[in-house]
């Protein structure tokens, strides 16, 4: 074991962390208006001097898991109107395409206990175009691409900062942080950073259930120029600034002055650094205490220089090797903490894989470690109010989330994107577990035992789905992870050490969310389900969530195949258990028997012979089910018809030979039931090596599905499998339904529709989730058939090639998003020739899908959660997981 995989198993090592968002302004927890509009009811604007109620913000942020004390980087740099204290970006309805950050910042380097961890920010030297670009933005439709920070031109001549933040871990509670900044301008320019500490405010509400007391802790300058942190359940530490910095001090107390024109408020309020660096005013506290501080360093950086910046946060309990002389080894640490993660990834990564493959990976690991966030949120508070607040409205107590009263989470949870996804959400989640399972097997399965604990899941059973509405509803994914992340770990670990416990809890807590589904999702209760939107955002022809006056309802082909995916994991899980444990046999049975039910449902719904698979096309379409039981049919090719291939399991043979009683139930369906085993894979025909198939699909249309994602005019791209076909770019999909008429058409990248907000577009992009479950599809398939079954690729030559051999191309395709091409660009990168500059050019972006006919990076730019399934895909394709 490597030095950081020994520290895995020290609970100490995992208290600081990057827990910090980086938008905390215009989320839901902060939002007590009476028409739930979260984006302006605390805006950018407003974040500097308002107090936040649930969490906090900052610009490389780290903090302890409770998020009571943070760190974080401040900027200025003699231009911008404001202290650059946090990320900037656009709202909802300010971007053409939604809300989008507007910042260029890099998460390089992370360890899983974050004993060391880097990123770098881009600053320009020239004032920051706010105006420029919330009006740009608002001027151009959905037909214009986004106007982007680097389409202003602020550094085309290379006036900007690089600012690296480097924490290295000298010891559990003893950090160090260096920020380094290099000026790649030709002229020497001034920039003033400020390393900044502050407290999130507890105190002003009363005991809370997160668990920290209201004590209002305390930061003060001592003689020896350190400054002391006081606060009772946190303990008390040391913070040491290197150099002769100018210390600044004020209050984490909202400035009621400037937000609500009174005047009794504290004299030195959130915001009164800003205004005593830009204004000269008398807001900070010449005392030289309080609840927030700054080490103020001015600094004039020559052309081509660089300065670099140390501090040591330290309890001070015994004394530790850095109290007396705290920068006498600061850099060896740092160089030993460095070293040690290359060992840990080294130890990790595949040995066959490119330089520039083992960049893209750790720099994946490094965005998901980063991305992980305290995040607390108390509905039954949040709809209260508090006790220093004014009345809330009465359209609270019918306001969002009002039936999720028991929904207390507070906790370091794995975020999809920081900035633009401050909150996590039940399907992202799981795929998250998945890639961190990789380096963090303990803290995957953490993770997903606390999505399903009863903080989280509604007493009905059903899963949250993500803040601002956790009534929604996302794929039921959660089982399929739960199976992953344990076989993943038995790979590693001797015989009789599989952690059973995490498989038995995470099994019972799901039985009670698989029948939610069975009772809330399935509306005639015939096995067929209706998700509504199922996390696919606008992929249909209209808002899939929509209740018809006349009654009538969508019959979902995904819906419908994520309940028999959810049914074939449930069922594998419970095979296993029962292989220790006698009592999870009949549990298996009941799976076994619920997926058969569903795979007939599909196709023959209430024995009516209409189905969800369409025989002319080949393929598996929604349709609508009318008040008087007719059907129309959405005949429309969109991911939608492919997810039925996720649902897919291979058994061994020794396995079911372990069950006979589960063997027996499989036959007696056979017998007894022929018009449900004649719908899905032969399941009693063996294939390679004695294994068993239970799929939706048979051969035929296993084969006729493969025929569309392998078509380039379909669903093939350059870098993956689309959401939806090629073929309506010029040609449309029109619906028409009560003289309404509705119309689809394959857009590669931004959204030209309005559904789920301006971002949402499940159109014709490719999605890093969906292909990596396609990929896994294949390759059991393959487990099955081996080389004996093969598809015609490229389509029309006639030439064949194994489910290996696809799974692979695609594995090939969804890698290259990121990696270097024969021209030396990143396709993720666009054609934005700034991203050729070597100091932009190494420094990849985790994007939330991408174009579908080039591969250019779209929607939030830091999604590393479930794009960051790219890591476990450079991994698989080395053969270094099955």
């Amino acid at each position: 074991m490597t030095t950081e995989q020994h520290r895995l198993e020290d609970p100490a090592w995992r208290q600081w962390g990057p827990y910090v968002s980086d938008r905390q302004w215009g989320t839901v927890r902060e939002d007590y208006s009476s028409n739930g509009d979260a984006w302006n009811y605390t805006t950018h604007d407003m974040a500097r001097s308002y107090t936040y109620r649930w969490g906090e913000e900052g610009i490389a942020g780290f903090s302890d898991d409770k998020q009571q004390l943070c760190l974080a980087l401040s900027l200025w740099n003699g231009q911008d109107p404001i202290l650059k204290e946090r990320y900037f970006g656009l709202t909802n309805a300010e971007g053409n395409h939604g809300e989008d950050v507007k910042e260029l910042y890099y998460y390089i380097d992370n360890t899983p206990t974050h004993s060391y961890q880097r990123m770098l920010y881009k600053y320009p030297q020239t004032a920051y175009p706010y105006q420029w670009l919330v009006e740009e933005n608002r001027r151009r439709d959905r037909q214009d691409p986004e106007f982007e920070l680097l389409d202003t031109g602020i550094f085309d001549n290379d006036r900007y900062f690089d600012v690296f933040v480097d924490y290295a871990k000298a010891g559990p509670q003893d950090i160090l942080m260096t920020i380094t900044v290099h000026n790649r301008g030709s002229e020497a320019a001034i920039l003033h950073v400020l390393p900044t500490i502050w407290f999130r405010n507890t105190w002003a509400y009363g005991d809370d259930s997160d668990g920290v007391p209201n004590y209002r802790p305390s930061l003060a300058l001592q003689p020896d120029r350190t400054v002391s942190v006081d606060d009772s359940a946190l303990g008390r530490y040391i913070l040491h600034a290197e150099g002769q910095p100018e210390w600044l001090f004020c209050e984490n107390e909202t400035n009621i002055a400037r937000l609500h024109d009174t005047h009794n408020g504290s004299r030195y309020p959130k915001d009164g650094i800003n205004d005593y660096l830009l204004h000269g005013t008398n807001t900070v506290n010449p005392a030289h205490s309080g609840t927030k501080a700054a080490a103020h360093y001015p600094l004039n950086i020559a052309a081509g220089g660089s300065v670099v910046i140390r501090l040591r946060l330290e309890a001070t309990g015994p004394v530790g090797a850095g109290w007396a002389q705290p920068f006498t080894d600061f850099d060896s640490l740092v160089n030993q903490r460095k070293a040690e993660a290359d060992q840990f990834y080294a130890n990790i990564q595949p040995v066959e894989a490119t330089t520039d493959e083992k960049l893209v990976q750790r720099q994946a690991f490094a965005g998901m470690l980063w991305s992980k966030q305290y995040y607390y949120y108390d509905v039954s508070r949040w709809l209260d109010g508090d006790k220093n607040s004014p009345p809330l409205p009465p359209e609270r107590a019918q306001g969002r989330n009002h039936t999720w009263l028991q929904l207390i989470n507070a906790g370091v949870i794995s975020m999809p994107d920081k900035w633009e996804y401050p909150w996590y959400a039940a399907w992202d989640w799981a795929f998250h577990c998945v890639t961190l399972s990789v380096i963090d097997a303990s803290l995957a399965k953490q993770q997903l035992m606390m999505l399903t604990n009863e903080w989280f899941m509604h007493p009905n059973g059903q899963l949250p789905a993500y803040e601002w509405n956790f009534s929604d509803v996302n794929p039921p994914v959660q089982a399929w992870a739960a199976w992953r992340i344990y076989h993943l770990e038995l790979e590693r670990k001797p015989p009789g050490e599989e952690d059973l416990m995490f498989l038995r809890a995470i099994f019972h807590k799901l039985m009670l969310n698989f029948t939610w589904w069975v009772n809330r999702k399935d509306e005639a209760g015939n096995n067929i389900f209706e998700g509504g939107f199922l996390g696919l955002d606008n992929i249909g022809v209209f808002d899939r969530n929509t209740v018809f006056p006349d009654g009538s309802h969508l019959e979902q082909a995904d819906g419908t195949s994520w309940m028999a995916m959810y049914a074939l994991n449930m069922m594998r899980i419970a095979l296993e258990l029962a292989h220790h444990d006698s009592v999870y046999d009949e549990m298996a049975t009941k799976f076994f028997d619920h997926f058969l039910y569903i795979a007939g449902a599909i196709t023959n719904i209430g024995k009516t012979s209409i189905g969800l698979w369409d025989d002319e096309d080949a393929f598996f379409y929604d349709q609508l089910r009318m008040e008087d039981g007719t059907v129309q049919r959405m005949r429309v090719r969109t991911l939608v018809g492919l997810i039925p291939m996720f649902a897919v399991e291979v058994l061994d043979d020794e396995l079911l030979q372990a069950n006979p009683a589960f063997v027996q139930r499989m036959v007696w369906f056979q017998g007894h039931r022929p018009d449900l085993y004649n719908q899905v894979s032969r399941y009693t025909e063996k294939g390679i090596d004695e294994k068993r198939l239970l799929s939706l699909l048979r051969g035929f249309r296993l084969k006729s599905l493969l025929l569309k994602v392998l078509d380039e005019n379909e669903f093939l791209s350059p870098h993956g499998i689309r959401a939806v076909s090629k073929v309506y770019e010029d040609n449309p999909y029109e619906f028409t339904l009560d003289d309404t008429t509705f119309r689809l058409t394959y857009t590669p990248a931004e959204s030209d529709s309005g559904m789920f907000g301006g971002n949402s577009n499940w159109r014709g992009p490719v999605w890093m989730p969906t292909n990596y479950l396609l990929v896994e599809s294949l390759e059991r398939f393959y487990h099955y058939f081996g080389d004996s079954f093969t598809v015609e690729y490229p389509v029309g030559s006639s030439q064949q090639i194994t489910l290996k051999d696809v799974a692979r191309e695609l594995t090939n395709r969804l890698i290259s998003l990121f990696t270097l091409d024969a021209n030396g660009k990143r396709p993720a990168f666009g054609q934005h020739p700034k991203y050729q500059d070597p100091h932009f050019r190494d420094y990849v972006l985790f994007y939330e899908y991408f174009d579908g006919d080039n591969g250019r990076g779209v929607g939030a730019s830091h999604q590393t959660g479930w794009t960051g399934l790219v890591a476990e895909l450079i991994s698989r394709k080395y053969g270094n997981l099955k």
